[in-house]
């Protein structure tokens, strides 16, 4: 397997869509391009809310999936570490040096448990979420195995309908078993309202995030109540982030794709109601197409199909045009209306993927441009590790 961070030995269009120090515009496509620019104006401008607000930032490491990415998010935005979705997952930011890691989720299965227990050995701190009883005891038994500390969120359903526990005493049930068991420490409350990050009114939101806020409390009175400190309060994205931060009872938030942005979270509307892509966050995630067949007059054929990005969330959008559109996609190709005939084979545009983080997935390298110029190319670091 060829060295990822040196690329001397990669080819331009076999192995790799660019290298530092080529034009923008011989980029090879389809590939994932990010204006730094936007970039690092995204993640500054979210560090320097958490900041001003007194809470951490762990950044959602499941929406790059890059190891790049992230220390960028902890160089010039203050983040404390990340939050990812599998065992595998964090291994890779693990053992690219990040040292704080929440994995967001249950881990069940017992040699994913075995493996997320061996993590500490590599100089991070491991945190993980749990929902049910029988979870601690495994949890624990691996971890005295492996002679290190895991820590562990309590995740409560606030709204997901997903995992979770919806009740205070099932809350301090857990928290008491996870204090009584060795090598675990409490550390906290996951509380995360996934499912209204992309509800388009701010009202809305507001709504579904007063209930989550007044169950979280009410946890963490019942936990003090019991004499047991809830050091950190978890929760908290791009659609939510200032209600989390204005609570009382969040200490932490999890943002993960303002410092991208796609199509879908840019149709949101923050509280004067104007679309959050247009002055609250940029769009700094691409896939780069182009034009490579225009048999037909009123439309261009692309190179960017379903194969080069997720449209689960809707289509993507044509970047700074409103003359041209991505109409539908199918496995190699994408159909662009042009009904002026503006565009030319080779011709290429810059689409906002509907959804950036299975998009990310589907692409080895991000391709980073300033000023016409590919400036950096890095991995994908965490592509395809599901698992």
């Amino acid at each position: 397997m060829k060295d990822m961070t040196n690329l001397d030995n990669f080819e331009v269009g076999y192995d790799i869509p660019a290298k530092p120090g080529m034009d923008e515009a011989d980029i090879q496509t389809p590939s994932l391009i990010l204006d730094l620019d936007a970039l690092e104006r995204n993640i500054k401008k979210m560090g320097d809310y958490a900041k001003a607000h007194g809470m951490r930032h762990r950044v959602h490491g499941k929406m790059h999936k890059s190891v790049d990415v992230a220390k960028l998010q902890e160089k010039i935005g203050g983040a404390v570490g990340v939050c990812c979705q599998k065992v595998s997952e964090a291994e890779v930011f693990v053992r690219g040096g990040i040292k704080d890691i929440l994995v967001s989720n249950q881990v069940r299965d017992p040699a994913k448990i075995d493996r997320l227990a061996s993590l500490p050995k590599l100089g991070s701190r491991i945190i993980v979420c749990v929902d049910d009883l029988d979870n601690v005891a495994d949890l624990s038994g691996a971890a005295v195995d492996h002679e290190t500390q895991l820590e562990v969120f309590i995740e409560i359903d606030c709204g997901a309908g997903r995992c979770g526990v919806t009740t205070t005493p099932a809350v301090i049930e857990i928290a008491k078993a996870v204090e009584a068991a060795d090598n675990l420490k409490f550390s906290g409350i996951q509380a995360y309202q996934g499912a209204m990050q992309h509800l388009d009114s701010y009202e809305a939101r507001k709504e579904k995030l007063d209930t989550a806020i007044a169950m979280v409390k009410d946890a963490v009175e019942g936990l003090k109540a019991e004499g047991i400190e809830c050091d950190l309060v978890s929760g908290g994205g791009t659609g939510s982030y200032y209600f989390e931060s204005n609570s009382g009872v969040y200490n932490e938030l999890q943002c993960g794709s303002y410092a991208f942005m796609d199509a879908d979270y840019g149709r949101i509307l923050d509280k004067d109601g104007n679309r959050i892509d247009r002055g609250e966050w940029e769009n700094a995630f691409f896939i780069l197409t182009s034009v490579m067949s225009h048999a037909k007059t009123d439309k261009a054929i692309v190179d960017a199909g379903l194969k080069a990005q997720s449209v689960d969330s809707g289509l993507p959008v044509v970047f700074g045009r409103d003359d041209v559109e991505y109409i539908k996609c199918s496995d190699e190709h994408g159909v662009v209306m042009d009904p002026n005939g503006v565009l030319k084979v080779n011709d290429k545009l810059k689409l906002v993927p509907g959804h950036c983080d299975p998009t990310a997935n589907v692409h080895d390298w991000y391709v980073g441009v300033r000023d016409g110029k590919v400036e950096t190319v890095w991995p994908v670091s965490a592509r395809g590790r599901a698992y």
